[in-house]
């Protein structure tokens, strides 16, 4: 073969290993960009909801990740977790909840967090001219309706039994009571006049307009409200459970929590 034969040969050959690599490279560019967000399904206290808005939107701009929420009174979660319901991470609003689903080996306990905290307060609708100005001072007899989350399902409705049987409230207001699914149905029960008082967790109350707060609870008659998190053992997003996890434990998002009426 003549040398320039060789030469040319040697060319063509180059060309299409280049060709070729180029082709490699963009195709698994593209595989990159175009693989399917990963679904991570998390269920959070009724409380979370607004807040958790706003975390998906930063969470999902730096993650291949899609959230996706569910959110009710933490008893109802649970009971869904222990249904065998896909959850791969579930947010309490008290510790509670979250300790029966560990002892029945439902929840990972090495990946357990405190996420956040909160408060509890006694609301009215903007219009109300009640004053109380402290949860000692509520009288059943000026009350036709007062909305507290169920005690059985619902935490902010068992810090508010234990806040009111320390006072010798609870009996009293008996055929008062207004049982709500979730801190949110009481939210809206007085924002609506269903309800002259109500008991929420204070994030609740600074999402509504409609709404004053007249008290917050004397924290030495409750348990301390935290909102423990955790990845559960049927999860098939384990990793990217975690990173969650870590996700909420950030000063960014304590900052944004912060800003929700959250607290640690």
């Amino acid at each position: 073969m003549k040398k320039w034969h060789l030469v040319l040969l040697l060319l063509v050959l180059s060309i299409f290993l280049v060709s070729c690599n180029d082709d490699e490279s963009t195709n698994s560019d593209n595989t990159e960009q175009d693989e399917e967000p990963i679904e991570l399904f998390v269920s959070a206290a009724a409380s979370l909801t607004d807040v958790m808005d706003e975390l998906k939107e930063v969470y999902e701009a730096d993650n291949n990740v899609k959230l996706t929420f569910n959110f009710a009174g933490s008893g109802k979660l649970a009971q869904q977790v222990q249904q065998g319901a896909p959850v791969d991470v579930f947010i309490s609003a008290n510790e509670n909840w979250m300790d029966t689903l560990m002892k029945e080996e439902l929840i990972m306990e090495d990946t357990k967090v405190e996420v956040t905290g909160n408060k509890l307060v006694l609301i009215v609708d903007e219009d109300s001219d009640i004053e109380y100005t402290s949860f000692d001072q509520i009288d059943s007899e000026q009350l036709a309706n007062i909305a507290v989350g169920n005690p059985e399902s619902v935490p902010a409705g068992e810090y508010t039994e234990a806040v009111l049987k320390s006072l010798d409230k609870w009996e009293d207001i008996q055929t008062k009571i207004v049982y709500a699914k979730d801190v949110r149905q009481v939210l809206t029960y007085v924002e609506t006049g269903n309800a002259d008082i109500g008991f929420v967790y204070e994030s609740d109350a600074l999402s509504s307009d409609q709404v004053n707060v007249l008290a917050e609870a004397d924290t030495s008659l409750h348990e301390e409200i935290i909102y423990p998190g955790a990845v559960t053992t049927d999860s098939e997003q384990i990793e990217e459970g975690k990173k969650f996890l870590e996700f909420m434990l950030s000063d960014q998002t304590e900052e944004i929590l912060s800003s929700y009426g959250f607290t640690k």
